[in-house]
């Protein structure tokens, strides 16, 4: 049996969702603010294991962003609990999470620093980053000076690049030229040769999920409706009603 990297025990996550943002800061000092309560993920439990390849589906506000936000700490369970063990590689919104005024190359240094990842390691995997990204002397140039293709590049690189235990992939394959997106996928597939990497995939993209994952877990409004091997999961996910 395979090491669990990825626990949910029964977690909810509920939202407060204010009439503005007056009545938003006011809840910071008052209890009794009114408020609408906004379950976005209600007593999901599930495990994947060390290795695993899982997709992740369900229409728009089934709680699939939810989820990964969570394991990347972004927001945190109203209730039950959740455990994370290893190194998350996360390729949500790529070109967000830059400071504009660094220059690529210390942007890299910047978030390995936020995941954690010592120095010297992010030294020696550097010149993979630079030249999977290939953005050539613009690594060197401020990010705010970067298109949003340039910064996407990067982001993805950085993510691939430092070996992570667990890759996190939502739509993220999608970026850049065709060129681009054939060499991200083969990246991936590199990634997952080895058996080691947890691969958890957030796509609307059946072809796409049936390609990389093994496993599928179906979500609608907020609870899983189905967790099984992937063709079963996405026959499921094609009856969902919209």
């Amino acid at each position: 049996m395979s090491k669990k990297v990825i626990i949910f025990d029964h977690v909810t996550k509920t939202y407060n969702l204010y009439k503005n943002s007056k009545q938003h800061l006011l809840s910071i000092f008052y209890k009794k603010v009114k408020c609408k309560k906004k379950k976005a993920l209600d007593d999901v439990s599930f495990e994947i294991g060390q290795g695993e390849s899982v997709a992740l589906l369900g229409r728009n506000g089934a709680g699939k962003s939810t989820i990964l936000k969570i394991i990347t700490e972004v927001c945190f369970p109203t209730s039950g609990t959740v455990l994370v063990d290893g190194v998350v590689g996360a390729l949500l919104e790529l070109n967000s999470g830059f400071d504009p005024e660094f220059t690529g190359r210390e942007n890299i240094y910047l978030k390995g620093n936020i995941l954690g990842i010592p120095k010297q390691t992010i030294d020696s995997l550097l010149d993979d980053i630079i030249d999977f990204a290939d953005i050539d002397e613009y690594i060197d140039q401020p990010v705010r000076t970067y298109s949003s293709g340039m910064k996407a590049r990067l982001g993805f690189s950085i993510n691939v690049n430092i070996k992570p235990d667990i890759l996190i992939v939502d739509e993220a394959l999608s970026v850049g030229d065709a060129d681009f997106r054939k060499k991200c996928n083969k990246k991936v597939d590199q990634i997952l040769s080895d058996k080691k990497t947890t691969l958890l995939f957030v796509t609307h993209s059946t072809a796409i999920a049936k390609s990389f994952c093994k496993r599928g877990i179906v979500l609608k409004k907020g609870s899983i409706v189905f967790d099984g091997s992937i063709d079963d999961a996405i026959s499921s996910y094609e009856q969902l009603k919209p």
